[in-house]
């Protein structure tokens, strides 16, 4: 008997039915259990920069998210349906939300009917039903669950209707020129289209906010009081290392979406893979995206070059000359393979004239290799110096007569 209850909750819980035993909620995930437990194909990915990766997708993108840098991409503009990974502009408009201060992590939301009529991923909210905005965020990120998106969105809004239409002036002022939403899931729907590219934008964005990573990491939680259990759609979490997020989608008109993001040796990259052919296509070619990036960029640091305690001359000054120093080093993504030397070109203000206070910009330091410009690094006063004025020769000439 004990069999057969267990046959009949795992049935239940890959066809997204909902089974009461004992007050228990089984929840409805876009990812079926056999899927999940699957190991990542493990075999390393070699590719070279400017080498074609073999993903099984119809668009593919890896970025940079600090400097929004595509570092690989194939068809990344196409507009295609996004499923669930409609959610990380969601969960964008929801981070920002509690930096505001509009709601809290405590904040506790009523279920609506419409938010409890999605269908889809879900965690079978009951119209009236109480949940916090920690619960809910727990239910959107980890199991993908569209009632529990719904709720956030109402609350934040009033409506979904009126949170769409957040989401899309979001994506117009991140210049996400290929997007337009018609819902806050992901369901199927006329018009609800985005491209890879977007995703990848909306998702450097999200992982700005640190607190999505204490949702996007878990691999597995629960709900009311361990009655409704939580497995990650996302199985990079588990299979990945340094797998920060981040979220997946799968519909029959969008097929296999997944946007991820890792992050290995202080650098954290965002693959996206839409329209994937198969669940394991879309994970494989993520990691495929990800080992691509780390295997061949890096960060590294590049100074201003000047030697501590450097001054410039500075005229009608109470001091004749000013300790100036770099604002800060520049952080620069690059091949791991680049190569030629790294030149300075320092230029500094002409005839600098007091006052000048501490921080102010006096020069510029531009970094190139390879007649490719790196970045600028602004050159600062390191300290306040006053202007000369008649008062203050007096007081000099009055110091200096009181010594003799």
């Amino acid at each position: 008997m004990k069999k057969i209850i267990a046959f009949i909750l795992v049935f239940c819980f890959l066809f997204g039915m909902r089974v009461s035993a004992k007050g228990s909620v089984t929840v409805s995930s876009e990812c079926d259990i056999s899927d999940i437990n699957v190991p990542l194909d493990n075999t390393p990915v070699n590719a070279a920069i400017g080498q074609t990766l073999d993903i099984k997708a119809k668009s593919v993108v890896l970025m940079e998210p600090n400097t929004g840098k595509v570092l690989y991409e194939a068809n990344s503009d196409e507009q295609l349906a996004p499923a669930s990974i409609t959610k990380i502009m969601s969960l964008l408009l929801v981070m920002e939300a509690i930096d505001r201060g509009d709601i809290s992590l405590e904040t506790v939301v009523t279920a609506s009917e419409h938010a409890c009529s999605m269908g889809g991923s879900q965690i079978w909210l009951e119209p009236g039903e109480t949940m916090t905005v920690n619960d809910l965020l727990k239910a959107a990120v980890i199991a993908s669950a569209n009632d529990a998106c719904v709720a956030l969105g109402e609350t934040i809004a009033g409506s979904e209707e009126g949170f769409v239409a957040m989401m899309n002036e979001r994506a117009e002022q991140l210049g996400m020129t290929k997007t337009h939403f018609v819902n806050c899931t992901g369901l199927d729907a006329e018009g609800h289209l985005t491209s890879a590219y977007d995703v990848a934008v909306m998702s450097s964005e999200l992982i700005k906010h640190d607190l999505i990573k204490d949702y996007s990491t878990v691999w597995m939680d629960s709900l009311r009081d361990g009655k409704s259990e939580l497995v990650n759609t996302n199985k990079l979490v588990r299979f990945y290392e340094g797998t920060t997020g981040l979220k997946t989608g799968t519909t029959s008109k969008a097929k296999y979406c997944v946007a991820a993001t890792a992050e290995r040796n202080g650098m954290e990259l965002v693959a996206v893979v839409m329209a994937g052919d198969t669940t394991n296509d879309r994970f494989n070619g993520a990691k495929k995206l990800l080992d691509y990036g780390f295997a061949n960029y890096n960060f590294s640091s590049i100074d201003a070059g000047l030697s501590e305690g450097f001054t410039l001359n500075i005229a009608k000054g109470t001091r004749k000359k000013i300790t100036v120093r770099a604002e800060n080093a520049l952080n620069i993504l690059l091949p791991k393979t680049a190569s030629g030397n790294i030149e300075r070109k320092t230029v500094f203000k002409e005839d600098i004239t007091a006052p000048v206070k501490k921080g102010e910009v006096l020069g510029t330091v531009t970094v190139t290799m390879g007649g490719e410009q790196l970045g600028e690094i602004p050159i600062v006063a390191d300290e306040d110096v006053g202007k000369l004025t008649l008062s203050v020769t007096l007081k000099w000439i009055l110091k200096g007569l009181f010594k003799l």
